[in-house]
């Protein structure tokens, strides 16, 4: 006896017909390309984007863990060739750091220049034919506009898995009046206020874009509001960037260039002692630039530098070691601005002195 489907009742026929209608809705969305960037619903936008943007950044790790100090950070893929960008700040404090790759394959990665003033520093990797952001097509955005942040925030990831993302909206563009710890930070510039809690350990470098995948700015550092001394969640848009970053890749920088011959004559060069400050031991090839000891009643000592401040950069020159701290000071000439940048912990310190008339013998 052939088999028959039970009458169904008047409220169970609705239902029924509800759902053959909900079926060939989805059948029919589905069947339907979509596109990065007009996606045919929130959702499909979304992880088109998603997936966009996981292949175009990487994850920092170098230097950390003193006094509690987070070793890792992230970065943005800008050229095909390898070339990164992030946030500058002690995890860059080594040359030398690791980059794993949106594949999950770990490389060394040399930090070719930063700009402590924007905080964005500049890396290479060799590597050929990566997907990347391209910096000219960055868009600024007005308050309200929605956006996603990308980042490793709390290294979450560590090697092939996606990077954590957040929703926001931007609540503003204002100029950043920030501080680290004491110190004001040196960035004065635009920035985004983003309605989100962005700013996170290991999130400097991290990328914000909008819902549709289109770049808009790097994610700072951790700092306070210098005003009510609250955490800010901020991203310093791309078009603040893009002049300093181009620099550093072509190697326009703004330091001194000095022929041999143009040098202070031997036993005239200056050395830290003529600033009042006394290094570590110089034991091997790339000792750190940290200060001994200040001596009383110098340029140092009234600035209020400490035993164990690093010395990060001198004007525009990244100073990774002691020997190139001497090399640094010994082009210099009586009357020269001298511009320090100095790192404390986790704080930043910036000085501004002239050269004295005449370095000691």
């Amino acid at each position: 006896m052939p088999s028959r489907m039970p009458d169904l009742a008047p409220s169970d026929r609705n239902v029924t017909a509800w759902l053959a209608r909900f079926a060939v809705v989805m059948a029919v969305l589905l069947a339907l390309p979509v596109n990065p960037l007009h996606g045919n619903s929130l959702f499909a936008a979304e992880e088109t984007v998603f997936d966009r943007v996981n292949k175009r950044l990487v994850k920092i790790t170098g230097s950390g863990g003193l006094r509690g100090l987070p070793p890792y950070g992230t970065g943005l893929i800008i050229s095909p060739e390898g070339h990164i960008i992030t946030v500058w700040n002690h995890v860059l404090d080594e040359r030398v750091v690791t980059i794993t790759l949106p594949d999950g394959k770990s490389t060394s990665g040399e930090v070719l220049g930063a700009d402590p003033e924007l905080d964005v520093a500049v890396l290479k990797v060799e590597a050929t034919d990566l997907p990347y952001f391209d910096l000219e097509q960055a868009t600024d955005v007005g308050s309200g506009t929605r956006v996603l942040a990308f980042s490793n925030m709390f290294r979450v990831a560590a090697g092939d898995e996606p990077f954590s993302v957040l929703h926001g909206v931007v609540a503003a563009k204002v100029k950043l009046q920030a501080r680290k710890g004491v110190f004001d930070v040196p960035y004065k510039g635009p920035v985004y206020i983003l309605d989100a809690i962005t700013n996170n350990s290991g999130s400097g470098g991290g990328v914000v874009v909008t819902r549709d995948g289109r770049l808009v700015a790097m994610i700072g550092r951790e700092v306070r509001n210098a005003q009510t001394n609250t955490w800010i969640n901020y991203a310093v848009p791309i078009s603040a960037l893009q002049v300093a970053v181009a620099d550093i890749r072509a190697g326009r920088v703004n330091r001194r260039e000095t022929e041999e011959d143009d040098l202070p004559t031997a036993g005239k060069r200056y050395s830290p002692v003529d600033f009042g400050l006394v290094m570590v031991p110089d034991v091997v090839a790339r000792t750190p630039a940290f200060i001994d000891r200040v001596l009383p009643g110098t340029q140092a000592s009234e600035a209020g530098l400490r035993s164990n401040d690093l010395v990060l950069f001198v004007n525009d020159d990244l100073i990774p070691s002691c020997r190139v701290l001497k090399e640094t000071l010994g082009k210099l000439r009586a009357g020269d601005t001298v511009r320090l940048v100095v790192r404390r912990g986790n704080e930043l310190l910036t000085l501004d002195w002239k050269a004295p008339d005449k370095p000691d013998q």
